[in-house]
């Protein structure tokens, strides 16, 4: 006979203040780096404001069945926080201090894939929380070295089902009005495969240093354009300058 699974009660609680968060090391320095290009090319792009909250390893708790429960994404995206900001500096309980995340993301490394775990007792998986609890709408696992995206999004029935990408591999996040896909290339110190953000006419949005350098070539354009110019003016006796 199976057991009937405990009902959820969760509640929304402010971390206590003594909770001694886990001081767990980065796996590697690419999950700093590919967290990081996600933000910067919304932040970048007017995709975010200063109530929208973007993190890599930051505590997203609740309280489910009298215990807390703290988890951290390796990247997360949130529409908007009510609370001050100092309130969050440690933590961010949703409901209590703003939106539900969106878009939850987490980047395999070496280590066990605890990003597959269903486990609903305390302490529950990672993918058990963020579908039972949170219910997030998109759950994201990426593999970068071998650049394996997979886009879960919640079902009518609350359940993760494995999305599919258009012909240019791009999956649609309405929640974001921004297609999401892999590339390859450098950036923040590091060549390799990337989280990389389109707009609705599949434009990609670019980094913040992208954006200089492009700039950049746009101003030496326009300058090699004016000084041929001029030479042509010259070459037909008229000098502008003069003028």
């Amino acid at each position: 006979m199976l057991a009937t699974p405990r009902p959820l009660i969760i509640t929304w609680d402010k971390l206590p203040d003594d909770y001694l968060l886990p001081d767990d090391p980065v796996d590697n320095r690419t999950q700093p780096a590919l967290a990081e290009a996600l933000s910067n090319a919304l932040r970048s792009n007017q995709y975010t404001s200063d109530r929208s909250l973007t993190a890599t390893n930051y505590a997203i708790c609740a309280t489910v069945n009298g215990h807390t429960v703290v988890k951290a994404p390796d990247w997360f995206y949130v529409s908007r926080f009510s609370a001050e900001p100092n309130e969050i500096e440690r933590s961010y309980t949703p409901q209590l201090q703003g939106d539900f995340p969106i878009v939850v993301m987490e980047f395999l490394s070496e280590t066990e894939e605890t990003e597959y775990s269903v486990k609903p007792t305390h302490p529950p998986g990672k993918w058990f929380f963020y579908e039972q609890v949170l219910k997030v709408p998109v759950y994201i696992i990426f593999e970068p070295h071998q650049n394996i995206l997979e886009v879960y999004r919640l079902d009518d029935a609350g359940k993760y089902q494995l999305s599919t990408p258009n012909d240019q591999g791009y999956y649609w996040l309405p929640e974001l009005k921004l297609f999401l896909g892999t590339w390859f290339g450098h950036g923040f110190e590091r060549t390799g495969h990337w989280l990389r953000w389109w707009d609705t006419n599949e434009n990609l949005l670019l980094w913040s240093d992208e954006q200089v350098e492009q700039e950049r070539e746009r101003a030496d354009k326009e300058r090699a354009r004016a000084e041929k110019l001029l030479a042509q003016l010259r070459a037909a006796g008229i000098d502008p300058v003069e003028e």
